[in-house]
């Protein structure tokens, strides 16, 4: 546990009472399809229903995952970055941004960021470190870049690389919100060498049940969604040097080998990762 961790509790205390369990909610729904516990019925009943209206739903939310995974390991192995911010972190499950980063370098710090009660309320299950590392949490939203940045600072070093970890986040922000703006705020303020993993779920003519799905969840859902095609979702990377092989389905990012060879099937969440010269 972190220095901060009492603070932390306090909040999560506090928390339940911001914690609506009679709509669903969409990071308890993600729980629900990874095979997590925290989620309620009304969860589990959207879930579902979603699940009919797209079956690969389950499939791009473990590749969402997996891709997280892949992206740190290159991160920490390849590319020596030893720092995370990892924001709209989601409820903790298996394989979480500083677990994977501390395996392969226990000295590796991370700071996560959201603004769900229900994540805080489990902040606990995040905050756990290495002797040698430090894990933080912070009660933030991504749209209050000084603030974030600000707290963020008391655990990461920022003349030296960072990277930023958006993933699953982008969606929540609507077009009149400025998307590209507010990442493109959050890269400027981050050292040269950093980079940038992002992920976001896609609108494809190929994949009309996506749209559909989500067209449901904006009607019985909370927070809404707004799709981006991937040509829209690669603007993100507009001025970075992105890394082989590009903005590509998720599951299709630097895939472990697979027997045989075969391709990975495309799934309706796109990510990359990109250096900032």
């Amino acid at each position: 546990m972190t220095e901060n961790a009492p603070t932390v509790d306090a909040a999560a205390q506090s928390s339940h009472l911001r914690i609506d369990t009679t709509r669903p909610h969409t990071a308890r729904i993600w729980n629900y399809w990874l095979g997590g516990r925290d989620n309620y019925e009304v969860d589990r009943a959207t879930g579902d229903r979603i699940r009919e209206l797209h079956p690969g739903i389950g499939a791009y939310a473990r590749a969402d995952r997996l891709f997280l995974g892949r992206a740190v390991k290159h991160l920490v192995t390849e590319a020596g970055i030893r720092q995370f911010l990892d924001i709209g972190t989601g409820l903790p499950t298996a394989d979480n941004t500083h677990e994977v980063a501390q395996r392969l370098a226990p000295d590796s710090r991370t700071v996560y960021v959201d603004n769900d009660p229900l994540v805080l309320a489990h902040a606990r299950a995040l905050l756990t470190s290495t002797p040698e590392g430090r894990t933080d949490y912070l009660d933030e939203d991504l749209r209050n870049v000084d603030a974030l940045l600000e707290h963020a600072a008391k655990t990461l070093d920022f003349d030296a690389p960072v990277a930023l970890m958006l993933l699953g986040v982008i969606i929540f922000i609507g077009d009149d919100e400025d998307p590209y703006g507010l990442v493109r705020r959050l890269v400027d303020r981050l050292p040269a060498g950093s980079r940038l993993v992002l992920s976001h779920t896609i609108t494809s003519p190929a994949m009309p049940d996506v749209d559909e799905a989500v067209t449901f969840w904006n009607e019985h859902g909370t927070p809404k969604l707004t799709q981006r095609t991937p040509k829209d979702v690669a603007r993100f990377f507009d001025g970075l040097e992105l890394l082989e092989p590009g903005v590509v389905s998720c599951s299709r990012w630097r895939p472990e080998d697979i027997a045989g060879g075969a391709e990975p099937d495309e799934v309706a969440m796109f990510g990359g990762v990109a250096r900032k010269p």
